[in-house]
């Protein structure tokens, strides 16, 4: 049984102007209604869109003292015959609970949850831009709210989720990225929660992306906690290596982000026929691949970016340029494929793609 969603639109005066979608950004305009539902006694509660607006927490609330919050990205692509799709939605709200879980958080109803967000996009086609790559990102995130001080998983949750039009992820948009390789700090250990979507992950990483970025360079590649040799991934995306005929990509192991996209991506290349690995990988052995020639490509897999490929890494001040600092062949041939499926100009071959 589907839940009863209430729906309160906003006043007509109340909504916003479209920005113009050739300026959207990344995060910086957001839609005129949201859902929300919170938590309690045991169950979900009040499912209702309504009006984008401010929420009022207890100074005690415990998100913001123990830091009980999740989220995920996902988007809705205005494509084939001005239809909406959305890629993979429901693989995205049950990684949601698998992070729940570990944070000690309830779980959502993944079919329900979904219906309430197709409704919610429904209300707000509109938003869904008509300028190709650029898209309607979608987050859904879960904070406690519970007043009270005491180490211990809260009572009280509220589950939304808010919606902004955006477009490239990184300036750069589908251009090589320079990656910076930090052995000062790390991303996860093993037995922590690196796994999963939580916002204390994100707060950790932002001192190592300053400084990448003071240096020049767009994102950090974290390597692990213990050796701090072997890559696990970059700060917003999971990363893949061409080295001679493999495609490399470090295997799930507890301290990286299972993503969407990587595992689109292992599906897609294995469907191809080619030689795709799941592997440990050292930052010694690509700076040896890229000496000996053999490093091909690398890039990067995520829901904000998609396809990012990488020009160069900085590692203990040497900098590998990856071909020659171009956009590789299988990149470009992944980014397009994945466009295509994602905007409905082909069959999905995994009945990835929902078209509302």
């Amino acid at each position: 049984m589907i839940m009863d969603v209430r729906v309160e639109k906003a006043a007509k005066n109340e909504l916003k102007p479209k920005p113009d979608e050739k300026s959207l950004g990344f995060g910086a305009f957001f839609t005129d209604h949201m859902f929300v539902m919170s938590y309690g006694n045991g169950s979900w509660n009040d499912p209702v869109i309504k009006k984008y607006q401010n929420f009022s927490l207890d100074p005690a609330a415990m998100v913001l003292h123990y830091g009980q919050a999740i989220f995920e990205g996902l988007k809705a692509y205005r494509g084939k015959d001005n239809q909406i799709y959305m890629f993979r939605p429901k693989d995205n709200l049950a990684r949601m609970n698998k992070s729940a879980k570990r944070m000690c958080m309830p779980e959502i109803d993944v079919d329900e949850v979904f219906e309430a967000l197709k409704t919610l996009i429904r209300l707000e086609q509109a938003w869904v831009p008509t300028q190709q790559g650029a898209t309607l990102y979608i987050r859904p995130t879960m904070i406690a709210t519970e007043a009270g001080l005491g180490v211990r998983p809260a009572n009280q949750y509220l589950f939304f989720i808010i919606m902004c039009p955006v477009g490239a992820y990184y300036p750069e948009g589908f251009n090589p990225v320079k990656i910076f390789v930090t052995e000062k700090y790390v991303r996860a250990v093993p037995g922590g929660v690196g796994h999963v979507k939580t916002a204390g992950n994100y707060a950790a990483s932002i001192m190592a992306a300053v400084e990448a970025q003071e240096a020049g360079y767009t994102q950090v590649l974290w390597l692990d906690a213990v050796k701090r040799k072997y890559i696990e991934e970059v700060g917003t995306m999971n990363i893949f290596f061409v080295i001679g005929d493999e495609i490399i990509t470090p295997p799930i192991s507890g301290s990286i982000l299972p993503g969407i996209t990587r595992d689109s991506v292992l599906r897609l290349t294995r469907d191809w026929g080619l030689n795709v690995m799941e592997r440990r990988i050292s930052i010694d052995e690509v700076f040896e691949a890229s000496r000996n020639g053999s490093l091909r490509e690398v890039f990067g897999t995520g829901t904000a970016a998609v396809i990012s490929p990488v020009g160069s890494l900085n590692y203990k001040k040497e900098v590998c340029s990856v071909n020659g600092g171009e956009t590789g062949s299988l990149a470009q041939r992944l980014f397009d494929e994945i466009q295509k499926i994602q905007y409905g100009h082909c069959q999905s071959p995994h009945d990835w793609v929902v078209k509302l």
